[in-house]
C-alpha cells in the first residue's frame, strides 16, 4: 500500500467509517427489525459516536494502537452480540498490522481478524452473519479485486441464507430473504476505508 497511515490518515479513516455506520444507523435499525431484536443500528450508532467523541485521542496514537482503541471503544458501547464481534475484528487487526503496512501485510492481518471473530463469535462462513461478507472481502483482498463491490455483493448474498447463528436463528425458515444487518455494517465499513485509501480524503 502506498499510503502513508499518518495522523491525517488515521483521522480521515476513522471518521469516515463512524460517519458510514451513524448515517446507515435508521437502515440498519430496520434490518434488525426483520430478523433481530431491532437495536442494531442504535447500538452501532452509539458505539461510533464515542469513538467520534474520542477521535482527537484514538487519530493521535499510531495505527496499531488506534485500531486497538476503536475496537475497545466498541466493545465498551455497542453492547449486544455486535459490541464484542465489531471490536474483536478492530482489535485484532490493531494487534495484526505494523505501522506502515504493505498489501501483504493488510491481507495478514486481515485474515488473522476474520479467524478472531469466528472464534468469538463460535461461527463460521454460511451462518447468515458479518463472516459471510468479512470472508468474500478476504478473498478479494488476496485476489487483488474490488473490496467494496466483493462485500456488497456478499452482504445481498445474506438474503437467502437462513439463520445459524445470533438471535436471527430462532427464526428459522422466517429469517429467510432479509438481509443480515451485521454483513451491511460490514459492507458499509469496508466502503468507507477503501473511499479514504483510494482518494486520500
Amino acid at each position: 500500500m502506498s499510503v502513508a497511515f499518518d495522523e491525517p490518515m488515521r483521522r480521515k479513516l476513522v471518521q469516515a467509517v463512524a460517519d458510514a455506520v451513524i448515517a446507515h444507523a435508521e437502515e440498519l435499525t430496520a434490518l434488525d427489525q426483520a430478523v433481530g431484536d431491532g437495536d442494531h443500528g442504535l447500538n452501532m450508532k452509539r458505539g461510533f459516536a464515542a469513538v467520534l467523541a474520542d477521535l482527537d485521542t484514538i487519530a493521535a496514537q499510531p495505527l496499531p494502537k488506534a485500531l486497538h482503541a476503536l475496537g475497545m471503544t466498541l466493545v465498551m458501547k455497542v453492547g449486544g452480540a455486535s459490541g464484542p464481534l465489531f471490536g474483536t475484528l478492530f482489535m485484532q487487526l490493531g494487534k495484526s498490522l505494523p505501522e506502515q503496512p504493505a498489501r501483504a501485510d493488510a491481507v495478514t492481518a486481515f485474515a488473522a481478524a476474520v479467524d478472531a471473530v469466528k472464534a468469538r463469535g463460535k461461527s463460521d462462513v454460511g451462518s447468515k452473519t458479518m463472516l459471510d461478507v468479512l470472508a468474500p472481502v478476504l478473498a478479494a483482498l488476496r485476489q487483488g479485486t474490488d473490496l467494496p463491490a466483493a462485500a456488497d455483493a456478499a452482504a445481498q448474498a445474506t438474503i437467502p441464507m437462513k439463520a445459524l447463528r445470533g438471535r436471527a436463528s430462532f427464526l428459522g425458515e422466517r429469517s429467510v430473504g432479509h438481509l443480515d444487518p451485521g454483513a451491511r455494517s460490514v459492507a458499509l465499513i469496508v466502503r468507507a476505508v477503501c473511499g479514504v485509501l483510494e482518494t486520500g480524503a
